[in-house]
């Protein structure tokens, strides 16, 4: 079967590849990009372990064709951190103890970046449903959630109460 070259920008850089047709996503970012970071979970869009920004919309990379991407911009949790500079996100995730085999977390964190890039002060019902496409199987979710709301407030320039 003959790959079909995808060009597209990856964490900023542009980025080229060759694909099956009909490859997903998840596979082409994991095995021809060599960006690990979107990680394979049902494989069925239930998860959300897999999710990235595609043009700075929040997507699952498992449900999506590789060939779509020509051309587009795609974040993945790999895009956070300024070297070894956490983003606000990764910091609270660390120090609220939100992650715990963080298997979930790339994706987590990709869906609290979508969030709070259009609601830099969300409610902490806001937050859970930002995140009800995600599983985790570790934390119960309140670590994740506070957080976010410490992220969001970090971001905002104030802290939590």
């Amino acid at each position: 079967m003959a790959k079909t070259p995808i060009r597209f920008h990856l964490n900023g850089t542009e980025t080229g590849v060759f694909a099956h047709g009909g490859a997903n996503l998840l596979d082409v970012l994991r095995r021809e990009a060599g960006d690990l970071t979107p990680k394979q979970g049902c494989s069925q869009g239930g998860c959300g372990a897999c999710s990235v920004m595609i043009d700075g919309t929040l997507n699952l990379a498992c449900l999506t064709l590789a060939e779509t991407v020509e051309g587009k911009h795609i974040e993945t949790a790999a895009s956070l951190a300024d070297g070894s500079d956490l983003h606000p996100l990764q910091k609270a995730f660390v120090e609220g103890f939100a992650a715990q085999c963080g298997f979930c977390s790339p994706g987590i964190l990709m869906a609290a970046k979508a969030l709070l890039a259009t609601n830099p002060d969300p409610t902490r019902d806001q937050v859970a449903e930002a995140i009800a496409g995600n599983l985790c199987r570790c934390t119960g979710y309140e670590p994740i959630i506070n957080a976010i709301l410490t992220a969001a407030a970090e971001m905002r320039g104030r802290s939590v109460a």
